[in-house]
C-alpha cells in the first residue's frame, strides 16, 4: 500500500495486515486530532469567556448556550406519580455500584439482577510494551 492508502497494484486487493495498518494508522492519526481539536477549543472557549474575540477570513468564534432539559425524579414523581416515574426511569450503572459499594444496596442481588449485551468492536492492541 503507498502512504495515501492506495495498493501497490490497483488490480491486487490489500491483505489483510496492510488493511490492519492503514485502520491503525488512521485511527491514531483522528485520536490526536481529536485531541488537539478538544485543547483549542478548551483555549478558544476560555478567551472568548474573557472577553476577547476571534476570527478567521472564514469563521467567528461566538459561545452559544446549550439547553439541555432534564426532569428531576423526585418532581416528576409528585406531580405524575409513580408508575409514570418507573416508567420513564433509567438505572445508573454507576450510581447503582456505588450504593452496592456502601452497603446501601445488597451488591450480590445487584450482581444477580444485571443483564450483560455484547457487541462487537474492533481493538487494536499494541504489540510492544
Amino acid at each position: 500500500m503507498t502512504a495515501f492508502g492506495e495498493p501497490l497494484d490497483p488490480g491486487t486487493p490489500p491483505a489483510l495486515p496492510e488493511l490492519l495498518e492503514r485502520y491503525a494508522t488512521l485511527r491514531d492519526t483522528l485520536l490526536g486530532l481529536e485531541a488537539e481539536k478538544e485543547e483549542l477549543g478548551r483555549q478558544i472557549k476560555a478567551a472568548l469567556e474573557a472577553g476577547e474575540q476571534a476570527e478567521t477570513e472564514l469563521y467567528r468564534a461566538v459561545l452559544k448556550v446549550q439547553r439541555r432539559v432534564e426532569y428531576p425524579l423526585e418532581r416528576f414523581r409528585e406531580v405524575f406519580g409513580d408508575a409514570a416515574a418507573l416508567e420513564v426511569a433509567v438505572v445508573d450503572k454507576r450510581r447503582a455500584e456505588a450504593l452496592a459499594a456502601t452497603g446501601d444496596l445488597d451488591g450480590e442481588r445487584l450482581r444477580d439482577l444485571a443483564v450483560v449485551r455484547e457487541t462487537q468492536a474492533l481493538v487494536l492492541l499494541p504489540k510492544t510494551r
